[in-house]
C-alpha cells in the first residue's frame, strides 16, 4: 500500500512540474537572452561604423566640429557601458542603456542633417558605401528591437500569469524591463538615411533695414 501511495506521489509531482510553467519559463527566458544579444549586437554594428562616418564628414566639413564632437562624445557613452544578460533584471542599467543609445541616435541624425549642406561629401564613394550600411544596420536595429519587445511581452505574460506566476516566484523569475516606444510608429519606420536627392536650399533671410541716419 505505501509503494502504491509513494507511486501515486511521484506521478502528482510530476504532473504539477509539467503543468506549472517552469519549461516555459526557461524557454522563454533564453529567447529574451538571445533576443537581447542580437539588440547589443545590432547597436553595437552602428558605433563601429560612427567612427569612419565621422571622419569622412570631417574631411568635407570640418568646420562641423560642435555636431562632429557630439556624435563622438554620445558614442563614447554608449560604448563605455558595461552591457551583458544580467542588465535584464536591473531596470535602472537597462533604463540608462535605452537612453545612452537614444542620445546617440539623435546625435547621428543631426551629423546625417549636415550632410545636407556639402555636395561633394554626398557624391563621396567612401561615404555613400558608409550610408548604405548605416541604412541596413537601422533595419536590423528596428527589427531586433521588434523581436526583443515580443519575446519579453511573451516572458513577462507567463511570469504574471496563473498558476506559471507562482512557479516564477519560487524560482525568482522577474519580469524583465521592455524599451519604452515613445512613438511606436517611428520606431516601426527605421530613420531613411538617404541623400540621393538634391537638398531643399536654406530660406533666405530677411533683409536688415539700415539704420536710420
Amino acid at each position: 500500500m505505501r509503494r502504491l501511495i509513494r507511486a501515486v506521489a511521484v506521478v502528482a509531482v510530476g504532473l504539477s512540474l509539467t503543468g506549472c510553467g517552469y519549461n516555459t519559463l526557461q524557454q522563454q527566458d533564453e529567447g529574451v537572452k538571445a533576443s537581447w544579444a542580437e539588440v547589443v549586437n545590432q547597436y553595437k554594428r552602428r558605433a563601429d561604423l560612427i567612427p569612419q562616418l565621422v571622419a569622412t564628414v570631417k574631411g568635407f566639413a570640418a568646420q562641423e566640429e560642435k555636431v562632429l564632437v557630439g556624435v563622438t562624445e554620445a558614442r563614447a557613452k554608449a560604448t563605455s557601458m558595461q552591457v551583458s544578460p544580467e542588465m535584464l533584471n536591473d531596470p535602472a542599467a537597462f533604463q540608462k542603456f535605452q537612453e545612452a543609445q537614444g542620445q546617440l541616435g539623435s546625435a547621428l541624425k543631426s551629423l546625417l542633417l549636415v550632410v545636407e549642406r556639402y555636395p561633394d561629401l554626398k557624391s563621396d564613394a567612401n561615404f555613400r558605401e558608409l550610408q548604405a550600411q548605416l541604412e541596413g544596420t537601422e533595419n536590423r536595429i528596428a527589427v531586433a528591437r521588434n523581436r526583443y519587445i515580443e519575446s519579453v511581452q511573451a516572458f513577462n505574460t507567463t511570469v504574471r500569469q496563473f498558476p506559471s506566476n507562482l512557479t516564477a516566484m519560487l524560482f525568482k523569475f522577474a519580469v524583465k524591463p521592455n524599451f519604452a516606444v515613445e512613438n511606436e510608429a517611428e520606431i516601426a519606420a527605421p530613420p531613411t538615411v538617404d541623400f540621393g536627392s538634391p537638398s531643399t536650399p536654406a530660406p533666405t533671410p530677411p533683409p536688415v533695414p539700415a539704420p536710420t541716419s
